[in-house]
């Protein structure tokens, strides 16, 4: 009888349910390797494209009035990374101003309610601790607060020197910047485009590492699941027919030769057990083989399960 199977001949519910899990990460493995392919193949062609129509701008414009004017385009593209990183701090400096003062406002408050009914109420340890906890919140608000403070100035100082350099090249360059106008608007898209195509292959490549590991994830549970059934099988035969009794001779094995017939006894079980448990999983499995998913990967997956020891 298949190990999968209990006394009565019916299959364990887990079995199954790793075995839907599996069918189902190795259809989505291979739809999502077939995208992966096509992925790649887009963006190649999407390079080759892109790198036709710049080649076709550039002999059109000239290529020394596009690389007199490359340098205030590359300035121009730090200009406006500079200024989305001061944005970001001001943002930040905003917020913690926002925190500082209302930590403030707590201290305030707090100070305040006592003060109306101190004939009422005793300034005890709960109250001290209370506003000695409101006070480290305000000193920490304010030490963020600063902080923020002198990134942000360091981050417009960055912007500030990035603007006046672009505004020296525009100056120097301002003939060839105009003219070489068409080149760079055209290569903005085409990175624009090849940045967007890169994405796609990156969550690609995310979404197949995710799947293989949903696929390995199950065959370690049905490793333990036979380990589980092998070792409850034992102790059924153990309570019904009582512990084996050492026969004719047993005398005669020492300690380490019977450890190592455990040992070995205990590995091979594991082997057989493996292999029954995934004749089920081969059936199942059998038409997505079929449907071109990589069998070196798979025959790796399961060779290396069954020779990890129990």
């Amino acid at each position: 009888m298949d190990v999968a199977e209990d006394a009565e001949g019916s299959l364990d519910p887990r079995i199954q349910i790793e075995l839907e899990n599996l069918n189902n990460a190795t259809d989505d493995i291979n739809k999502l390797e077939t995208e992966l392919d096509e992925a790649h193949t887009a963006f190649r062609q999407l390079l080759t494209e892109l790198t036709r129509r710049l080649k076709e701008v550039a002999d059109k414009l000239g290529i020394t009035c596009i690389e007199k004017a490359r340098c205030y385009y590359e300035a121009l593209e730090v200009a406006h990374l500079a200024q989305v990183e001061c944005q970001k701090q001001a943002q930040l400096f905003q917020r913690a101003n926002e925190i500082h003062a209302a930590a403030k406002e707590t201290v305030a408050l707090a100070e305040t309610r006592f003060t109306s009914h101190q004939h009422e109420w005793k300034f005890d340890q709960a109250w001290q601790d209370m506003l000695n906890h409101a006070t480290i919140k305000v000193m920490d608000a304010e030490n963020q607060k600063a902080e923020c403070g002198r990134e942000h100035h360091r981050k417009a100082m960055i912007f500030q020197d990035a603007e006046k350099k672009l505004f020296q090249l525009e100056e120097k360059y301002r003939r060839y910047i105009i003219k070489s106008r068409p080149y760079f608007e055209v290569k903005a898209q085409c990175d624009q485009m090849l940045t967007t195509q890169k994405e796609r292959v990156e969550y690609l490549q995310k979404a197949i590492k995710d799947a293989k590991h949903n696929y390995a994830s199950s065959l370690r549970i049905l490793e333990n699941i036979s380990n589980q059934i092998h070792q409850q099988r034992k102790d059924n035969d153990i309570l019904a027919n009582g512990p084996r009794e050492p026969g004719v001779g047993a005398e005669l094995i020492t300690s380490g030769d019977n450890l190592k017939y455990k040992m070995n006894f205990k590995k091979v079980s594991h082997h057989w057990l493996m292999t029954l448990v995934f004749r089920r999983l081969l059936v199942i499995l059998m038409k997505s083989l079929l449907e071109c998913i990589p069998m070196e990967w798979f025959n790796n997956t399961y060779t290396d399960l069954l020779t990890c020891g129990p």
